[in-house]
């Protein structure tokens, strides 16, 4: 059924025989809601960019290339523009969109609220009122294809737990996500219902992963360590031995390759760095038949699913390090110089 058809069936179902009708005030005194529940469902489909075609998202893939990440604003009248000409369909001469357009506050009201509801999170609170500014991110990349259930949380603040700590969606400094899809097997495309100042994203949190942490070292060489747990508590502890709630507080454990073989571990002398840290509760003592235990190895390498963080430079803004600040960077220099062309509006 195309969509006018649609519309039209369902105003019909209403006791309407045409959308016409269906606004008048005598017809809406019988009916709660301007707008039948499927039609709102289907505009607010249509505001969050489902059924778009992708080339009208992206006009060309040079403005995502690989490896890339594209933040956004959506412009809130192009969308109620699409949503007017959904509903345009239904109507067949001039009194009828007259007529329409008195009705289209009450039925944009009712889509601001349908549009928060595509995705509800079990357990979560509703959100109600006016839609405001959505913003959101295209990302092409393999790890959306390596990961297809990557998890995306935006705060409109920081957590001050840190970038570890995870808030509900129902807490007021989480921004609710409205659109969470593949488009394609390696581009992802999430909608936010407003303006983050922070955005994590992070692989699924299925499975037991293992894995060390890497930075820079003297000569330009790399470093791998391991954040101090204790075995027997499975909390971090720092250089002391006492216990510390984030990863970035606790001391480092070195972790050592063998010699000519990159990326394959040396497990006995990583192992005697387990057993020399303190408060590892891993050193060999007779209590423990004079060696080390595998599992107590194995918790000691287990890794946190990696995240990734976008953020506001909390150093220096004016150096255009805001991630969600629009700007010409990354586009091709062919699109670059006709938008600097363009004459500015009044």
């Amino acid at each position: 059924m195309h969509f006018s058809d649609q519309i039209t069936a369902a105003f019909e179902r209403d006791g309407c025989t045409s959308m016409a009708e269906a606004a008048l005030p005598n017809a809406l005194e019988h009916v709660k809601e301007a707008t039948p529940p499927e039609i709102v469902e289907s505009l607010a489909q249509l505001r969050m960019l489902q059924g778009v075609p992708f080339n009208n998202l992206v006009p060309d893939v040079t403005l995502l290339p690989h490896e890339s990440i594209r933040f956004f604003y959506l412009d809130r009248a192009w969308t109620d523009a699409l949503v007017q000409g959904a509903l345009s369909a239904a109507t067949v001469n001039t009194i009828e969109r007259a007529q329409l357009g008195q009705l289209y506050p009450k039925i944009e009201a009712e889509v601001d609220q349908a549009e928060r509801n595509l995705r509800a999170p079990g357990g979560e609170e509703q959100l109600t009122g006016s839609a405001g500014q959505i913003t959101g991110f295209l990302m092409r990349s393999a790890a959306v294809a390596g990961w297809p259930g990557l998890h995306v949380r935006a705060y409109s603040n920081a957590p001050n737990a840190g970038d570890e700590d995870i808030l509900p969606e129902s807490h007021p400094d989480r921004i609710k996500v409205l659109r969470l899809e593949r488009l394609a097997p390696a581009v992802l495309l999430v909608l936010f219902d407003g303006v983050p100042d922070v955005v994590h994203i992070e692989e699924p949190r299925q499975g037991v992963q293992f894995g060390v942490k890497l930075e820079p070292g003297e000569d330009g060489t790399t470093q791998a360590f391991v954040a101090a747990r204790n075995v027997e508590t499975a909390s971090y502890v720092d250089e002391n031995g006492e216990p510390v709630e984030l990863s970035r507080d606790a001391a480092k454990i070195p972790v050592r390759f063998r010699p000519g073989a990159a990326g394959v571990v040396d497990m006995t002398s990583t192992a005697n760095a387990f057993a020399l840290a303190t408060g590892t509760g891993m050193a060999q003592t007779p209590d423990n038949g004079g060696r080390m235990d595998g599992a107590t190895f194995a918790l000691q390498m287990l890794r946190f699913p990696y995240r990734q963080i976008f953020a506001q430079s909390e150093t220096d803004i004016a150096a255009q390090m805001d991630a969600f600040t629009p700007s010409l960077a990354g586009i091709p220099e062919q699109y670059s110089d006709a938008l600097q062309a363009m004459p500015e509006e009044d």
